[in-house]
């Protein structure tokens, strides 16, 4: 019988950047706690001084209001990403990743423009994951307090709907909103441009084979026509040839000469 790990094996890069950086910002946290303010996005006062603080709707989602805030978008983003970054790529997933927290930043910034108090965490880059996740596996089966098996296309709508009805009201919920509608934007998108690719793909294809058929149509047709006037010769000499078949055997010659050269 098959043993049942737990999560996802192996570290892929990116997440293991991120778990490092994450960690290393929030130990420098709890040394420095001025470090929120300055880093976490304050929407009022990121309006106020614009643009001397473009680098908080980066740097936000860097930073943790606690270690069970922290550690539970770690272990999602460990859960949830490793597999989606081994099946793009790294590069592809850090942009993803970064992408899915300015856009949970954007929507704050539209939404609550006055609000003072500055936001943190990593969220909304870790919605947009779930929903990657979401889009990609959803026949994948979760154990829900490693009990209780859930299809992920049911598990993780109703995780995301749990986390909005019971959070509280310090929870940056448009920020989760502005990742999780990112990500599903761009699934989306993805899926069509690939449609599209092969689409593309198979139009050069047909293109590429009907040019090659209306070319060897025209071939067998010289060459009929060069049959006919080599019989021709046979029959009555070659004296005996018009002036627009003697053309036409010159040209089919030269023709037959230059492939024979390229090739």
């Amino acid at each position: 019988m098959g043993s049942r790990s737990f999560g996802p094996r192996g570290l892929p890069p990116f997440i293991k950047a991120m778990l490092i950086a994450n960690v290393v910002m929030f130990v420098a946290q709890l040394a420095s706690p001025g470090m929120t303010r300055l880093l976490g996005l304050s929407p009022a006062l990121f309006f106020r001084d614009f643009p001397n603080l473009l680098y908080q709707p980066i740097t936000y989602m860097f930073l943790h209001g606690g270690i069970g805030h922290i550690f539970f978008n770690m272990f999602a983003l460990w859960m949830f990403g490793t597999e989606i970054e081994y099946t793009w790529s790294s590069r592809r997933f850090g942009k993803f990743y970064i992408l899915a927290g300015l856009s949970g930043a954007i929507l704050t910034l539209i939404v609550k423009s006055g609000q003072v108090a500055p936001m943190i965490g990593a969220s909304a880059a870790v919605y947009g994951v779930l929903i990657a996740y979401w889009m990609m596996f959803p026949q994948r089966t979760l154990y829900i307090y490693f009990m209780f098996p859930v299809k992920v296309k049911w598990a993780i709508p109703g995780m995301m709907i749990i986390g909005f009805l019971f959070s509280g009201g310090h929870v940056a919920h448009w920020a989760h909103l502005g990742g999780a509608i990112f990500a599903l934007v761009y699934m989306k998108m993805d899926f069509r441009l690939s449609f599209l690719t092969r689409w593309l793909k198979g139009l050069r294809y047909k293109r590429q084979s009907a040019k090659l058929e209306k070319n060897r149509q025209k071939a067998e047709d010289v060459m009929k026509r060069v049959d006919s006037i080599l019989d021709k010769i046979n029959d009555v000499g070659i004296e005996n040839l018009s002036k627009s078949e003697r053309k036409f055997l010159e040209e089919a010659s030269s023709r037959l000469s230059e492939k024979n050269i390229k090739d």
